[in-house]
């Protein structure tokens, strides 16, 4: 089953618009579908590279795909079941979109699971994300770019999470979103039919971190770590929201 952390929009306080557009990503409830159900991932993959979004393993991302050259992308890789490449822009990518600027290597497979094609050649996509990949090579053959990736190995992620540090996490992670009014998601994280790789994951994909916070998190070693960077960042947010708004 998949949720809309959207829908949850009217539990989060209206004033508080940033935060309730940042809950914009799909999240697996409660099913404990992995990114491992025996999919081959291929060696070379197009690549989306966008500004402001970093796809995560366990998590779905609604995307619109409406340059040409992108919907060149989508209809080679096909409509159900194809991979892309999500990755991030570096700063200064402004200055070179048309062209190729810089990513980060480090992105994330999503296997395209739904496609909605639209009468004027644009399309709806919603990605689930697969497995973190490192870029060993770009190939510049096509309108868009494409790379031979490297997988990186399941086992780090895979491995068990301490109980303290899940436990650290869900209980400041409720305090970070009580202080947003965001009650229904409360409930949702605390399940613990929920495994820690979705947890951890959807968490770094739906709070709302900088786009820059979330690459730091996804170029964490293991889930462990990326745990404690989660821990990390919501103790800077509380602590950023205990501060004073004024002099005084």
């Amino acid at each position: 089953m998949i949720r809309y952390l959207s829908t949850l929009r009217d539990e989060i306080r209206p004033v508080d618009k940033t935060f309730e557009r940042r809950l914009s990503y799909l999240m697996p409830e409660l099913d404990n579908v992995t990114s491992s159900d025996a999919f081959s991932i291929p060696r070379i993959i197009p690549i989306f590279p966008l500004p402001n979004v970093v796809l995560f393993p366990d998590t779905y991302l609604p995307l619109h795909i409406f340059e040409p050259r992108y919907r060149d992308m989508v209809a080679d890789a096909g409509p159900e079941g194809g991979c892309i490449g999500m990755a991030l822009f570096k700063e200064g990518w402004e200055n070179d979109y048309e062209g190729n600027p810089p990513v980060f290597s480090l992105g994330c497979v999503g296997r395209i699971k739904k496609t909605q094609l639209l009468p004027d050649g644009r399309s709806n996509l919603i990605l689930q994300g697969l497995q973190r990949y490192e870029i060993e090579e770009e190939l510049f053959d096509a309108p868009y770019r494409k790379a031979r990736i490297t997988v990186r190995s399941c086992p780090p992620y895979d491995a068990l999470m301490e109980d303290s540090v899940r436990s650290a996490l869900v209980g400041l992670t409720i305090r970070y979103l009580q202080s947003r009014e965001a009650h229904e998601l409360c409930q949702l994280i605390t399940n613990e039919s929920l495994t820690a790789s979705v947890l951890v994951n959807s968490l770094s994909s739906c709070l709302d971190f900088t786009t820059f916070d979330k690459q730091f998190l996804l170029e964490s070693e293991s889930l462990s770590q990326q745990a404690r960077r989660l821990l990390d960042l919501l103790k800077f947010k509380l602590s950023d929201d205990a501060q004073p708004s004024g002099w005084g």
